[in-house]
């Protein structure tokens, strides 16, 4: 299993590297115009005011009166939509944990080894949490660096809060993809299905701020349950647990598949349903 989990990381390097550098640079470009318009912030304040309420719940409902403080302004500006950018790494990486790398043929030769099929599957799930954890490293320092050369103040610990809210969000994204995976013919049908569930649950959590008839539907959105503003100052630790248990569920949900299924060579797979075999065999004859 460790062998599977160093595998995994040095392969990811690329992702760590490109995703942490790229929500830095979105992070520095955020920051870098806090002075100026906080220097404006009444004219801003009503500016926002006048906009839509359905667009500005799409903002993480954060209290337009108080969007210049520090915790405030970063969620409004970046942790609100930072689920819906990592949330595509998180589909890709769950849809190609195993179903890619059974498309490539390689899956197929690592199985040959004397290896389980459980300490394979730990090892790879494994280096692909520890992937997300380590690109939110990356924002995480590099938010600390921004700050630093701005009037924008704001605690290391206090930081770390919603970048680990937002952690288990992505963690029940990847999971939910490698469920996907287990059961559709490909990866980028379950990598579709997957991005879809991310845009959804976006959508749902952000309008049942102001809509009342979505928040039944919304409660089971994991975006409802990422903190932002809030979790600088104190992490809702119900909350994050039934993040984690979700993934951990979907995680085991798969890992009872992958132990009962044959490893293709190569190639994607056909669709699994009878009705569809038959009208295939009815075409052709």
């Amino acid at each position: 299993m460790i062998a599977m989990l160093l595998h995994g990381l040095r392969r990811a390097r690329g992702q760590i590297i490109g995703w942490g550098l790229s929500m830095t640079a979105l992070i520095f470009m955020v920051v870098s115009v806090y002075d100026s318009i906080a220097a404006q912030q009444e004219q801003v304040i009503k500016l926002v005011l006048s906009y839509p309420k359905e667009l500005m719940a799409f903002f993480g409902g954060v209290d337009i009166h108080k969007m210049f403080s520090p915790e405030a302004f970063l969620s409004f500006e970046f942790l609100s939509l930072a689920p819906v950018i990592l949330g595509i790494f998180a589909v890709l990486a769950g849809s190609g944990l195993l179903s890619g790398e059974e498309e490539s043929g390689r899956l197929d030769l690592v199985a040959a080894h004397p290896v389980s099929r459980t300490r394979l599957f730990a090892g790879l799930l494994l280096s692909a949490a520890l992937t997300a954890l380590l690109i939110l490293v990356v924002v995480w320092a590099g938010t600390l660096i921004a700050t630093s050369w701005s009037s924008l103040e704001i605690d290391a610990v206090a930081l770390a809060r919603p970048l680990l809210s937002l952690w288990a969000v992505l963690m029940v994204f990847l999971t939910l993809a490698l469920f996907f995976s287990m059961w559709l013919p490909s990866r980028g049908a379950a990598a579709s299905l997957g991005g879809l569930v991310v845009v959804a649950s976006y959508f749902i959590s952000s309008m049942a701020r102001i809509k009342d008839s979505l928040k039944p539907l919304a409660r089971f959105s994991p975006l409802n349950y990422y903190e932002t503003e809030a979790a600088f100052q104190r992490l809702n630790w119900t909350w994050l647990g039934g993040l984690l248990l979700a993934a951990l569920v979907l995680a085991a949900l798969s890992w009872w598949q992958f132990e009962h299924r044959d490893i293709r060579v190569g190639g994607e797979a056909g669709w699994k349903l009878p009705s569809l075999r038959l009208w295939r065999r009815r075409a052709a004859g």
